[in-house]
């Protein structure tokens, strides 16, 4: 199994592991190490081995050349221009420190031969600050690219190269093909699980190598996400169409394909063709502990916030992003009186949870809002159920409308009644079974008035679960067995 992060936080790669292994297969999975350490353990019967990933292709070549004709006033790409302009900085500062002195001893003399440094100095600081300014508005067209210049040659490579031109769009493909693509191959594997598109690179090119090689293995492609839809990951204008040329050009390898949600299903037949209807597996929790999790203390959700069992709680679980819409939760906390936030992320220390909590403070409710770390996936459950309601507030991006996301199942595990987005997919399901409250994203008062309904008679909606028969349905335990018929039919002759 492939998977483009540190595995800690990613419930859906961690299941798909432990419960694989638990199924009888060898399962080893591939992540990326946080650091330049290699890093070894096991989930369950499944091995993980995080691998260093070196990133130098991340910079684009345009990056490390200097543009005389574009902006020939421009230091060279690097630390030049700031060590220039804090050269003059020290220059100046040493200057002044020697006239403070002339002036201690009264000594004319020395002020006097000091006029020509302090005017030179003062010539050269502004020649550097201008060049210093000048760089800045050079690296920022870069980072935009949006120049004609820059125009042009984006579209030039993706007219010349077609789905091949993430090559030259986003370079840094191929340093998880370089940290990756050995340990694959050493490994001889009779599956490839890639998770996720920038993995199936990955994947595919190992297979790729393999088959050359007189083996067979086969590829499983899991689409996590309608790439297209996304809200891209990074800002350079280059990356969201170099991703989706990288997953264009390698979705033709895959053997099988396995993903989310029914829609994105449909959606991915007609992106790329495939002649047959992913299976879809749900990333619902698992109802049972793996060996040896019982005996763990899940941690006290309202102990970590300081409240008690009567102070009314909504949480939210899950990735920390704007466009995930956490700042309504804030921005509501005044019309809520009593109203506490828990936020389950995995940095509570992000730069985006701290603007957050910075906003809760000019607010006048920081002590309501609680930035709190990820538990155990096995743990999210029992965690969460502390909480009178989950939230999930969303913003509307073509990928949000499709699927229920995990923390949708989490909550109902949790029996929460749920506070959603008009998304298309959750907000459906949600009025459809009564186990929440629909809101319109990014509306402050219509989400204020959804929290205020489930909070005034909470067992209306926790009902649902106990007569509805869905969360059977919605476990990990049903989802993995559909996982385990997709290796077993491709690796039958086996």
């Amino acid at each position: 199994m492939l998977v483009d992060n540190g595995v800690h936080g990613d419930s859906r790669v961690q299941k798909q592991a432990r419960s694989a292994a638990a199924a009888g297969w060898d399962v080893i999975l591939l992540g990326k190490s946080p650091d330049k350490q290699r890093r070894e353990w096991r989930l369950g019967d499944a091995e993980v081995l995080l691998i260093p990933v070196s990133t130098p292709l991340n910079k684009r070549r345009h990056e490390f050349r200097r543009a005389p004709l574009r902006s020939p006033l421009a230091y060279p790409p690097g630390k030049l221009a700031e060590y220039r302009r804090q050269k003059m900085k020290a220059w100046r500062a040493e200057l002044n420190v020697r006239d403070a002195a002339a002036r201690l001893e009264g000594s004319t003399f020395r002020r006097v031969g000091l006029l020509f440094p302090r005017m030179l100095s003062n010539v050269m600081s502004r020649w550097v600050g201008i060049r210093f300014r000048v760089t800045r508005r050079l690296d920022e067209r870069r980072k935009n690219m949006e120049s004609r210049l820059d125009r042009f040659t984006t579209a030039f490579w993706k007219k010349t190269m077609g789905d091949r031109a993430w090559r030259r769009l986003d370079p840094g493909l191929w340093d998880y093909e370089l940290a990756y693509g050995k340990v694959i191959d050493e490994l001889r594997p009779d599956l490839v699980h890639a998770n996720d598109f920038r993995m199936l690179g990955t994947g595919a090119r190992a297979v790729v190598r393999a088959r050359a090689n007189g083996r067979r293995p086969k590829l499983v492609w899991d689409a996590h996400e309608f790439l297209p839809g996304i809200k891209p990951w990074n800002s350079h204008p280059r990356w969201h169409i170099a991703q989706c040329a990288h997953e264009r050009e390698y979705s033709r390898y895959a053997d099988a394909v396995v993903t989310v949600s029914e829609t994105l299903a449909d959606l991915l037949v007609e992106r790329h063709g495939l002649t047959e209807r992913p299976a879809v597996v749900l990333n619902a929790p698992g109802a049972e502990l793996p060996e040896g999790a019982a005996d763990e203390e899940v941690p006290d959700l309202r102990a970590l916030c300081g409240i008690g069992p009567d102070t009314p709680l909504v949480v939210y679980s899950g990735a920390a992003a704007p466009q995930r819409g956490l700042d309504i939760m804030v921005e509501a906390l005044p019309g809520l009186e009593g109203v506490h936030v828990a936020f389950v992320v995995l940095k509570p220390t992000s730069a985006y949870l701290k603007e957050l909590l910075a906003r809760a403070e000019e607010l006048g409710v920081s002590e309501r809002v609680h930035a709190l770390p990820y538990v155990p996936h096995y743990q999210v459950v029992p965690f969460l159920s502390a909480a009178d309601a989950g939230v999930i507030p969303i913003h509307h991006w073509p990928n949000h409308e499709i699927a229920l996301i995990t923390k949708y199942f989490e909550y109902s595990h949790a029996r929460l009644p749920l506070v959603v987005s008009d998304v298309k997919t959750m907000s459906q399901v949600t009025l459809k079974t009564g186990q929440g409250e629909v809101f319109k994203a990014e509306d402050v008062a219509d989400y204020a008035r959804a929290v205020k309904a489930v909070l005034a008679d909470p067992q209306h909606y926790r009902s649902v679960y106990e007569t509805s028969g869905l969360l059977e349905e919605w476990t990990w335990e049903a989802q993995a067995k559909i996982l385990d018929q997709v290796y077993s039919r491709l690796l039958e002759s086996r």
